[in-house]
């Protein structure tokens, strides 16, 4: 009975997907902001037409909001009647004004130090209950969107433990959300960030009852014994968790709310860079998921990377969005990629609408490991990046004083796509943060159009032999070598031009309790590691502050590092010039219009400016950047995301500047547009600090006069 009702959901849900599509842009949700990123369907899209391409040049500021903490904040603020709600870099969940900017309520846990990031909330309402959900930490909040105070019939007090869904090996290890989850009927569908090494949590895809907080179904990434995908893991116990875990969802989904279907990316199984426990291709890591959003039945899925040695997450939600065929509307799902990659279906069926092919890729050399043998590469649209195989020593950076240096570097490394990480030097380009990244795209849903920003930046990925660890070395340096060496390096020193600060003299920066929230918690980037012992967790400390008295020679060494990792990651390094900058000549930041019913590019432009350059009169060359755009349909889009610290609108059939706004801080995070007593504005959060631009606390607004 359960496989026949099974197949009448199936046809059922076939049947609504193949409704005629409505008449363009009648729906009101495109009138509003009340979603994360817009709209359920991931679109960054707005029919707001009183900000236009005539009069964009006349936008002034209308408000700014000083939030009480500083520092990064990557939030898309949503908006709903007149209130605009978002998270600070402190994760305090703010409720402003929309017209005013002036703050209604804010919540956070003042009790504990919170340094992660935050992508904004998630709204939902059942008549006079209204609620704002929010992440802090592994806890899902569940707020009065009018007063900001807890709901207690949600969870213990108003909130919910987000690994109470998970098996008990999970209940001790870091795991948090920085995105929005996404709201369905009395559902909310949750984002997880976990961490990328050896043990982390599952990556299981959870429902929450949005007025309960329990459970209400879960898919599992690494499949249990029976399931489907089971017999892609050689490791048959990699579901349990003791070594492999991740293939979680942290970018965010996307909803099809007409047929119900949610559509999920996820990144790579864990640890990264070495698989040599998970051999096999991995499902459901690096895969697209379509769900039933009521109950978690996978409809169908596409893996994007297999037996991922390189990181390659999918980086941000898909975009919905309807493509023309042969004069036939079609409803599609289309992905970004690090790669560089779109992939293209039929959201319906899973099926490609531009084809995808299996091309070989390059064995590995290392011992234990095997390379999954081939990869799918799109044959349309061509990718939005340049890839490592374009480039030779010519593509040395023009701007660069050390160019035989970097010649000599680039001849070296290994710039075949996928070569798999090995003890010589790789050329990962696009690098380990993507093309796309988590701002991801912003699409026309009616025109089939998408607009992508894009990071050209190289890194090197090398592995070493994993013998650093020894008897007798203190306790406190096994453990940073084994958690915290691959980022901030053996000296300690970090590495500032790729994003990790060095750990030198930290006692004169912050505070023991400081540094070990920190630890346990994580910041930005950096995951938390809560499974750590209180001595382990001690130790670590007395090394990093270097308490020579404190700091005691140890007769053991901590197990799981010496017995599974032969190999480890020499930690993320960019390919920089001596300057700082990157090594191959630019652009070095790109932003493009690629029409998905040809697959074909409209435009690309270099986006955002190099300040370091362009004080010597070097414009054009583009910048790392990390945030999407909106686009609106009379013809705009808006984006911040550069490190140059600029807001620009674009006039979204050329690729021109049309305006451009110094703000307060670096802005990367992804604006949002709404309307109130007929005035409409764009909002965005300026909190800096990422690529070592100064932080900031505002939240700006800005509207015509």
């Amino acid at each position: 009975m359960g496989k026949i009702l099974g197949a009448i959901g199936v046809i059922l849900f076939l049947t609504a997907c193949q409704k005629e599509p409505k008449e363009k842009y009648t729906d009101e949700a495109y009138k509003t902001w009340s979603k994360y990123l817009g709209s359920s369907d991931r679109s960054h899209f707005t029919t707001l037409s009183q900000i236009a391409p005539e009069n964009v040049k006349d936008l002034k500021l209308a408000w700014s909001y000083e939030a009480a903490d500083s520092g990064q904040m990557q939030m898309n603020p949503i908006v709903v009647d007149t209130i605009l709600y978002g998270v600070t870099s402190a994760l305090r969940a703010v409720a402003l004004h929309g017209a005013t900017g002036k703050e209604l309520w804010n919540f956070g846990d003042s009790t504990k130090i919170w340094t992660a990031t935050s992508r904004g909330v998630s709204y939902w309402s059942k008549g006079d209950d209204k609620r704002i959900l929010y992440t802090i930490g592994p806890d899902l909040w569940a707020l009065n969107a009018l007063t900001g105070k807890p709901i207690p019939s949600f969870g213990h007090q108003g909130k919910i433990d987000l690994r109470s869904g998970m098996p008990e090996s999970a209940k001790d290890k870091f795991v948090i959300s920085n995105t929005p989850g996404t709201i369905f009927d009395d559902l909310i569908i949750m984002p997880l960030r976990l961490s990328e090494d050896i043990g982390a949590a599952p990556g299981d895809i959870m429902a929450f009852n949005v007025m309960t907080g329990e459970v209400q179904w879960v898919f599992h990434t690494i499949p249990y014994p029976n399931e489907p995908g089971y017999d892609t893991w050689e490791n048959k116990e990699a579901y349990k968790n003791e070594t492999v875990g991740a293939a979680n969802n942290w970018a965010g989904m996307a909803l099809d709310e007409e047929t119900g279907v949610v559509y999920i990316p996820t990144g790579s199984a864990s640890p990264d860079f070495y698989g040599g426990f998970r051999k096999g291709s991995n499902l459901f890591a690096n895969s697209l998921l379509a769900l039933d959003a009521t109950t978690g039945e996978l409809l169908w899925h596409f893996q994007f990377t297999h037996h991922d040695l390189w990181d390659r997450d999918a980086p941000a939600p898909p975009n919905l969005l309807t493509i023309t065929r042969n004069g036939n509307k079609i409803p599609a799902v289309a992905q970004v990629t690090k790669q560089g990659y779109v992939y293209v279906f039929d959201r319906r069926t899973g099926k490609p609408l531009f084809d995808i092919e299996e091309v070989p890729v390059p064995s590995s050399t290392l011992k234990g490991e095997e390379a999954w043998g081939t990869q799918p590469f799109p044959v349309k649209p061509k990718p939005f990046a340049r890839s490592s195989k374009d480039l030779g020593p010519d593509d040395v950076s023009p701007y660069a004083e050390n160019k035989e240096e970097l010649k000599a570097m680039l001849v070296k490394a290994d710039k075949r796509i996928y070569a798999p990480p090995s003890l010589e030097p790789v050329l990962l380009f696009p690098g380990y943060d993507g093309a796309a990244e988590w701002g991801g795209a912003s699409a026309d849903p009616e025109d089939g159009i998408l607009y992508v920003n894009a990071n050209e930046m190289p890194w090197i990925l090398q592995m070493s032999k994993n013998d650093t660890i020894k008897k007798g070395m203190p306790l406190g340096e096994q453990v940073y070598q084994r958690y915290c060496m691959v980022c901030h390096q053996k000296d300690r020193n970090g590495t500032a031009a790729s994003g990790f600060p060095s750990l030198v003299n930290l006692k004169y920066r912050k505070t023991w309790e400081e540094a070990s929230a920190i630890i346990a918690q994580g910041k930005g980037m950096m995951t938390g590691f809560p499974e750590l012992s209180s001595k382990e967790k001690e130790a670590l400390l007395n090394f990093i502050f270097q308490e020579q008295d404190k700091i005691e020679a140890s007769s053991d060494v901590l197990p799981v590092y010496s017995s599974f990792y032969p190999y480890r990651h020499n930690g993320y390094n960019k390919f920089l010039d001596n300057n700082g900058l990157p090594a191959i000549r630019p652009p070095w930041g790109t932003l493009h219009a690629i029409d998905l019913n040809t697959g074909e590019y409209i435009w690309s432009v270099p986006f955002g400016e190099t300040p370091e350059l362009l004080e010597k009169g070097i414009r054009g060359t583009g910048t790392e950047n990390y945030g999407g755009a909106v686009n609106t349909a009379n013809g705009l889009l808006f984006i911040g995301a550069t490190r140059d610290g600029y807001f620009r609108a674009f006039d979204k059939n050329t690729g021109k500047v049309l305006w451009e706004y110094k703000l307060p801080a670096a802005a990367f995070a992804t604006p949002a547009t709404y309307e109130i007593d007929g005035r409409q504005f764009i909002a965005i959060a300026c909190g800096g600090e990422k690529l070592g631009t100064e932080k900031g606390n505002q939240i700006v607004a800005f509207a015509l006069e």
